[in-house]
């Protein structure tokens, strides 16, 4: 996305207000090259000026957010890989990575959409994907609903109390988003390991039993 575009879309929600917030972020969710990024970081930065009441924009973020993820999801559920067929959803979202991703929720679940909502170039795959798997809806709004429940709120009030240093807190998002995503994958194949060795200490002790009772 290039400069220009970016002071289009801030002039548009500045224009029309919470109405512009929720369309740019449900416009986003289609497949139009609108990173929620922008949207979120342009409202915290309107309220810090009281062309916006925090308060009313940023439960507007999270609906507008929120429902673009759930919309993804029903995509995906409703079409399955046939989705890839609409043209804006087919260039959003390729086959192969979308392939990548049902794999990925085999083993991992939920886990992938918690991780995902926080990497631009992977979250609409995930939730596309999410729904193509058929994975039980209450387990994606949860693992969704848990990861925008700070996300959001940390973007968005990073933008509201430190408007002139945007620019620099973003990259510093971006470096603690990869630390928090690496341990929560590192949390993840730590429990896979217990839960895997559990398995194996319960399946020799059947054995052992099995062959004393043969004895």
């Amino acid at each position: 996305m290039y400069p220009s575009d970016t002071a289009m879309i801030q002039h548009l929600i500045a224009s029309l207000s919470y109405a512009g917030l929720l369309l740019v972020l449900l416009l986003g969710s289609v497949g139009l090259p609108i990173p929620e990024e922008v949207a979120i970081i342009t409202a915290g930065v309107l309220s810090h000026y009281k062309v916006m009441r925090w308060w009313l924009a940023l439960p507007t973020v999270i609906v507008g957010v929120l429902s673009g993820d759930i919309f993804l999801y029903w995509l995906g559920r409703r079409y399955g890989v046939g989705v890839l067929d609409h043209p804006l959803i087919g260039r959003l979202v390729d086959r192969a990575r979308l392939e990548k991703v049902e794999a990925a929720y085999r083993r991992r679940g939920a886990l992938i959409v918690f991780l995902a909502r926080h990497v631009i170039g992977v979250r609409a795959a995930a939730f596309l994907g999410a729904g193509v798997v058929r994975l039980p809806f209450w387990k994606f709004l949860a693992a969704d609903g848990a990861a925008i429940s700070y996300g959001i709120p940390i973007n968005f009030f990073l933008a509201y109390f430190f408007t002139r240093h945007v620019n620099a807190i973003l990259k510093e998002m971006h470096r603690v988003e990869h630390w928090v995503i690496g341990a929560a994958l590192a949390g993840g194949g730590i429990a896979l390991y217990m839960a895997l060795r559990r398995r194996s200490v319960s399946a020799l002790g059947r054995a052992a039993e099995a062959s004393s009772c043969g004895v």
